[in-house]
Order: structure tokens, then C-alpha cells, then sequence
């Protein structure tokens, strides 16, 4: 056993000799590393390291190492400098006009004031009241002892009752005798042309619903001509819960978007003569970080995502989550309790990518004069007074063939940042990437030489195999010496 401890221990002293002569074979001479260092300087682009090395008064080497040092320290400063702009996710806004020889035309979703016909409504007092639960209009109201009676009796009594059924089929309804005159570009337009839609006014009607590509307007000054009757006589919504307008209400909007009516609806009233004219602004959002959008956001019953469309769909999840139904018109209540976000990019509806706006300037005039009061009145049959207490046009034109884009764009980008920096090597440290890979090279390898040097400088590897137990040790051999 002690000559097997002998034969291991000579191997691994072997083995480790063999390492070391290795590791010397590796390492160049002194003479060599100095000459790397001179061929280094005199061959880098890095310019002034030549300078440095090779001048041969101090003065001017110091002063050579003075301007590198104070070139490098700019360098660096100006680097950081840049990319601290850059991941503060810098923004430019640009605005482009742009003229074409047709422009498409938005879709027009059109409501009548009112939302009933009287002659429908049996029961007026019960179905305003579902309404106004439903809308949300009363909800500062107290409910009077004989409203909630008489809601309880008219519920009990129509079990399988519906405000959706009931309101497509008693509200406000678009046919010859209330859309009287459609002209679009020239051309006759029909009741049949317009998609049916609720909204909190009830049944609304939209022209363009399907974005055709027949409806385009390649001549400014013309557009959609409409006459409407809103049959006043068949108002029932009741002025004391603010109902005091009687019109046609409208909205214009992309055709891939649903309406929205809160702050954005125009409103027409009877013996009125509106003259519209419309813009196309398109908005193009970058995504985060640089802006608010998500561009990987879906909604389930639309095609292209809106604020207002994703809106709708959060409120109706959170009111089915609730209540195990879905209203067709969705209260407001939701929002303000703050689970339906909208605007930056971690809420629950951010901005779109790509929104399509319309601007408009609204112009009024009184419904026609005396002859043309007559004329209609001979053509329709009706006295002027009905004319003046319910007929409604609306012109809704382009006033120049363009559009505006508003696009949000980065302000520095990545082939923007590297240029730049390379700009800042190249000018002050006369530097390219090039120069950079050369002194990484350099760097490496006098790393490399130093490690060498450093396990060459190294002391032997001690003695670490324990004694064998059947070799005596110090103390058993002196095991009867005993301590004074």
C-alpha cells in the first residue's frame, strides 16, 4: 500500500509537471509580448495609440495620452448619452396631407328622438319605466310605490317578455313613409340600403354599413342627401326625464366601427335644413413602449378592434359574469366603478393601432322658404305646418378630396443608435467596429497571458492523499511517549 501512495503521488506530480511545461510553451517570451503591444499600436485604428507608444519625448507622449484619455471620455459620455435617449422611448408626430382622385366615404348611423311609436305602446307608463332601467336614465329618480307595483304586475303578466323584441319591432322604424328622400352621389338610395343597429336611442339605421366600393366620392361638394319624417304625432318619450328635442340624431363614423353616440352625436332638429362637411383623419399609434397600443389585441364579435367596441364587449362580459344576461343597451355604471379602463397601453381597452376619425363642421338653416315650403307641401301632402314640425334634411359632403394622417413615430431608431455611436467613435476616436474587434483581440489576449502567467507563478499542489491506515503515524509511533 505505501508503494501504491508513492506510484500515485509520482503520476500526479508527473502529470502536473507536463501541464506546466504546456502552459510555459504557450506563453511567449518577454521580447515577443512587447513586440505584440509595439505591432499593436503601430498597425490599430484606433487613432493616437501610435502616438502614444512611440514617441520618444514624455512631454509629448503625456500630451498624446492627455488628448486619447479627454477623445475616450467624450466618447463615452456622448454613447451613454444616446442610449439613454433612446430607452426613454423618444416619439415625432408628423402630419400628411394627402390628395387623392377618390376618397371613401364614411358610414352614417342615423336615430330618431324618439324611440316609440304611440300607436304600438299599450301600456306606455311600464315599458318607459323597463326602458329607463335598462338605459340607465333614472337612476336619480326614486321609484314611486305605484311604478313598482304596476312593473311587478306587467312582469308577472309577461313572462317571456322582451325590450330587444319589443323595441325592434315598436321603436322607430325606416321605411317610404319616414325616409322620404335618399340620394347618394346622384344616385337614389332606399330604405333597404341602411343596416339596422340599437343603441341607446333604440332602432338606428346605418348608411355604408359594409364599406361598398361603389360608395366613394371622387367629386367634392356632393354626397348623401336625406329627408326624413320623424311623425312627431307618434312621440311618447316623456319630456319631464329630459326628452324635450324633437330631430334626427346622427353620428359618422369608420365603416368598420360600431357608432358611438355619447359626446360625439350631431343633432338635427325638425324645420332644420343641416349642411355637413366632412373630413378623413387617419391616426397611426406606435406600440408600447414607445406608445399606448397593442397591436396583438382582439375583440370577439368584431373584425377590427376600437376603443368603444372593446368598451361595450368589457362591460357586457362583467354584466354577464353578474347577472347571467347581456342587455342590449349597456349601462355606464361599470366604468366609473373603474373594471373597464381605457387609454394607456396596461388597461383594459388601450388605444388603437389605427383609428379612423371624422371631423365635421355643422351649418344651419330654416327648412326652405315659402315656395319651396309649397312645393313640398303640394309633393307630400301635407300641410306646412307638418313640414316645419317634422321634416328633417341632411347633407353630408367632403369639402376637399384629402385626408390628414397624424402617424406617431420613433424618434431614434436601432439603425438610428448605431449610427449614431459609430458617428461618435468615428469623429473623436477616429474608431469603427472594426477597431472595436481589435481591442476586444487585444484585450483577450493579454488577458489570456496573464492567466498563464499567474498559474506558471503558482506554488506546487500540496500533498492531498490522506495516509493509509495501515501506515503508522507520527503519534502511534510515539504513542508511548507521554507529555511533560
Amino acid at each position: 500500500m505505501d508503494q501504491l501512495g508513492r506510484f500515485t503521488q509520482l503520476d500526479a506530480k508527473g502529470k502536473l509537471e507536463q501541464i506546466r511545461l504546456y502552459l510555459k510553451k504557450m506563453l511567449p517570451r518577454l521580447e515577443d509580448r512587447r513586440k505584440y503591444r509595439q505591432e499593436f499600436a503601430s498597425s490599430t485604428s484606433f487613432h493616437g495609440v501610435y502616438n502614444i507608444v512611440q514617441t520618444q519625448t514624455r512631454t509629448r507622449r503625456v500630451l498624446w495620452l492627455l488628448v486619447v484619455t479627454g477623445c475616450l471620455g467624450i466618447v463615452i459620455w456622448q454613447i451613454c448619452s444616446r442610449f439613454n435617449y433612446y430607452f426613454s422611448w423618444p416619439t415625432t408626430t408628423t402630419v400628411v396631407v394627402q390628395h387623392v382622385e377618390n376618397v371613401k366615404f364614411p358610414a352614417v348611423t342615423f336615430c330618431n328622438l324618439n324611440r316609440f311609436q304611440a300607436h304600438a305602446v299599450s301600456n306606455l307608463q311600464i315599458i318607459f319605466f323597463l326602458w329607463n332601467i335598462v338605459s340607465g336614465i333614472v337612476q336619480k329618480f326614486a321609484m314611486e310605490d305605484k311604478y313598482f307595483h304596476e312593473l311587478n304586475g306587467f312582469l308577472l303578466g309577461n313572462q317571456n317578455f322582451s325590450i330587444k323584441e319589443f323595441t325592434r319591432e315598436n321603436g322607430f322604424y325606416l321605411n317610404g313613409s319616414t325616409l322620404l328622400e335618399c340620394e347618394f352621389f346622384g344616385k337614389t338610395c332606399h330604405p333597404e340600403d341602411f343596416e339596422h343597429i340599437f343603441t341607446e336611442y333604440g332602432n338606428c339605421f346605418t348608411f355604408n354599413y359594409n364599406d361598398l366600393p361603389a360608395r366613394r366620392v371622387s367629386l367634392s361638394g356632393r354626397g348623401l342627401h336625406l329627408l326624413f319624417d320623424v311623425q312627431q304625432e307618434q312621440f311618447t318619450d316623456d319630456p319631464a326625464l329630459g326628452y324635450t328635442d324633437a330631430g334626427i340624431t346622427f353620428v359618422i363614423h369608420s365603416p368598420k366601427e360600431i357608432p358611438r353616440f355619447d359626446g360625439l352625436g350631431l343633432l338635427t332638429p325638425v324645420g332644420m335644413h343641416a349642411q355637413v362637411s366632412i373630413q378623413q383623419l387617419k391616426s397611426i399609434i406606435q406600440e408600447y413602449p414607445w406608445g399606448e397600443c397593442k397591436p396583438d389585441i382582439k375583440l370577439q364579435y368584431q373584425d377590427t378592434y376600437s376603443t368603444n367596441g372593446c368598451l361595450k364587449e368589457c362591460k357586457a362580459w362583467y354584466i354577464q359574469d353578474w347577472c347571467g344576461c347581456l342587455p342590449f343597451i349597456l349601462p355606464d355604471d361599470i366604468e366609473v366603478k373603474g373594471l373597464c379602463t381605457v387609454g394607456t397601453h396596461n388597461s383594459t381597452c388601450p388605444a388603437p393601432c389605427e383609428e379612423t376619425h371624422y371631423p365635421t363642421t355643422v351649418t344651419y338653416s330654416s327648412f326652405g322658404g315659402e315656395n319651396a315650403i309649397k312645393y313640398i307641401s303640394a309633393k307630400l301632402k301635407k300641410s306646412p305646418e307638418y313640414i316645419r314640425q317634422n321634416l328633417v334634411i341632411i347633407d353630408i359632403k367632403y369639402d376637399d378630396l384629402n385626408y390628414r394622417i397624424t402617424q406617431q413615430q420613433k424618434a431614434l431608431t436601432i439603425s438610428e443608435l448605431l449610427a449614431d455611436v459609430g458617428g461618435q467613435l468615428g469623429l473623436f476616436c477616429g474608431a469603427s467596429m472594426i477597431t472595436i474587434i481589435e481591442v476586444l483581440e487585444y484585450i483577450f489576449t493579454n488577458f489570456f497571458w496573464m492567466c498563464l502567467f499567474l498559474l506558471l507563478k503558482a506554488p506546487e499542489i500540496p500533498r492531498w492523499n490522506n495516509p493509509s491506515h495501515d501506515q503508522p503515524t507520527h503519534v502511534e509511533k510515539n504513542k508511548g511517549i507521554q507529555e511533560c
